[in-house]
């Protein structure tokens, strides 16, 4: 599903949110980028900040280096959420106390990595509650957990998700409202 912003498109209202990631080098922006678009996570080393449909990428070097971070406001204009990454298996919080304060958009938080063996994802949500963040997300860009929760979060209210439309037309089979959840695999 391609989604357009309200910025991009110019109309109020009946399109998805944009997102920009902020976190530092391998927290796993750009693979949460690809899973949330349906894309094979390959590993690509961002360089610059890339400013997609409904998502901003950014280096992780923007955040972690003062001369770089004065550009993250700036993208964030242009953002209508700010995602801070933090990785269940970081040793430190790149986030000082109180940041989310700074900015003048909503800022929500996004564990990632919560699939891996070494992952402590109670303590990153922590950083990021210490950082600010209301909101927290638990994901893994490679068993998929936290993805569709995000996707849902930053849809507009007359948005349709891809899974939506699919749940739609199985229960318009004449299996009646509630029989898909019924047939899901569960994981």
């Amino acid at each position: 599903m391609r989604a357009l912003s309200r910025r991009e498109s110019g109309r109020q209202g009946g399109y998805m949110r944009k997102i920009m990631f902020v976190g530092r080098i391998e927290s796993g922006k750009t693979t949460i980028m690809q899973a949330m678009k349906g894309k094979p996570s390959t590993y690509h080393k961002t360089q610059y900040v890339n400013n997609f449909d409904v998502i901003i990428d950014t280096p992780g070097e923007y955040a972690e280096t003062k001369q770089l971070s004065g550009a993250l406001a700036v993208y964030g204009c242009e953002a209508d959420v700010i995602g801070l990454l933090m990785s269940a298996i970081e040793p430190f919080s790149l986030y000082p106390p109180n940041i989310v304060s700074v900015s003048n958009r909503e800022v929500v938080g996004v564990v990632t990595k919560c699939d891996h063996w070494a992952a402590n994802p109670e303590l990153a949500a922590e950083w990021l509650r210490l950082a600010g963040c209301k909101k927290i997300f638990f994901t893994s860009a490679y068993t998929g957990e936290g993805i569709a929760e995000i996707l849902s979060y930053l849809k507009e209210p007359v948005d349709v998700l891809p899974w939506e439309v699919a749940k739609a037309e199985y229960d318009k089979l004449g299996f009646g409202p509630g029989e898909s959840e019924k047939h899901t695999l569960r994981i």
